[in-house]
């Protein structure tokens, strides 16, 4: 007889992760298992729940009502596993999440033992990426953006904001001059960044008189990747603007000198998405809380001449269709 709650989360998984291959990969089955665990709640139900080809899997319109219904079935399953939030040692499973490789280095990992010690028994498996990812589509539970997010589909935790500072490398100083204004950035040049949400140039920006003020600044050469952003400026190919918590070993060690300190760069918001359709479970809030103190202790710690920009995160839930704010 099949077992009706592994068949919900082996079709969940498969839905969430649009590929039977991939879902059998995250939950450590055959695939086989999977297209037969499918079968036979189709059976069962005496619909079709999907719609395979050889290039991608949709729902029927009953798959999707299904879907749903699974999802919260299966939510509610786990939050009275975990004894409604009041036992972080009862937290189990893996928790796959996202997170640009600069974040992960400079702030995420340094203080992951923490979260082992608040709940030993969750297993993280941590994607660095340099790409925005499809949430659900390569199986990941949440993710940390950097950004302004367009994606409907998605559910936004603002965390708070990241501070970031116009720098250069003594050597490109040296050849090019200090610009001390937002007007002299004409004359020079830049590492140009490109968005892995807009995917374009994204320009210059600064906070100044409390007003916003773009600039474009020309150069010849254009990443997408913070390391590579961050060896560039290193190398002396163009002035940067990177997350001061990122670059502050480098400021410290003159290997990286601030310009324009009183032109300061518009700092970046930094969110947590998930997908729509999902209920929050409770390993990705307990995550998030744990990651929400990890920004504000990182405010505590940093010099006052370097201000982190973080919130004290009351689990505010942005849905990027209607704009709307909640609580869950």
């Amino acid at each position: 007889m099949i077992d009706r709650v592994q068949a919900m989360r082996i079709f969940v998984r498969i839905v969430d992760a649009s590929s039977f291959t991939r879902a059998a990969e995250s939950l450590e089955i055959p695939r086989a298992t999977a297209t037969t665990t499918v079968q036979s709640l189709e059976a069962l139900l005496g619909v079709q729940l999907l719609v395979r080809t050889t290039r991608k899997v949709t729902l029927t319109a009953e798959g999707a009502e299904y879907y749903e219904r699974c999802a919260q079935i299966l939510a509610a399953i786990e939050e009275v596993e975990s004894g409604l939030f009041n036992r972080p040692e009862n937290l189990r499973g893996r928790l796959r999440v996202a997170m640009p490789g600069m974040i992960a280095a400079s702030i995420v990992v340094p203080r992951l033992a923490s979260f082992h010690t608040l709940h030993p028994h969750v297993e993280l498996a941590l994607g660095v990426n340099h790409r925005a990812p499809e949430l659900g589509g390569e199986s990941v539970d949440c993710s940390i953006e950097l950004g302004e997010l367009p994606d409907s589909r998605l559910l936004v935790r603002r965390l708070g904001w990241l501070d970031r500072v116009t720098c250069a490398s003594p050597a490109y100083l040296a050849r090019h001059g200090e610009p001390r204004h937002v007007d002299d950035l004409a004359r020079h040049v830049a590492v140009n960044w490109s968005s892995v949400h807009a995917g374009r140039r994204m320009d210059f920006e600064f906070s100044v008189a409390a007003r916003t003020s773009k600039a474009k600044v020309g150069g010849f050469v254009q990443v997408d990747d913070e390391h590579t952003y961050l060896a560039c400026g290193l190398e002396g190919l163009g002035l940067i603007q990177p997350g001061r918590a990122t670059v502050m070993p480098y400021l410290a060690s003159g290997q990286l000198v601030e310009v324009m300190p009183k032109c300061k760069a518009s700092p970046v918001a930094v969110s947590v998405t998930y997908v729509k359709s999902r209920q929050v479970s409770p390993r990705v809030r307990a995550f998030v809380d744990w990651l929400g103190e990890v920004f504000e202790d990182a405010g505590r710690s940093a010099p006052a001449s370097t201000p982190w920009l973080g919130e004290t995160p009351q689990w505010p839930v942005v849905d990027a269709t209607r704009g709307g704010v909640g609580v869950h």
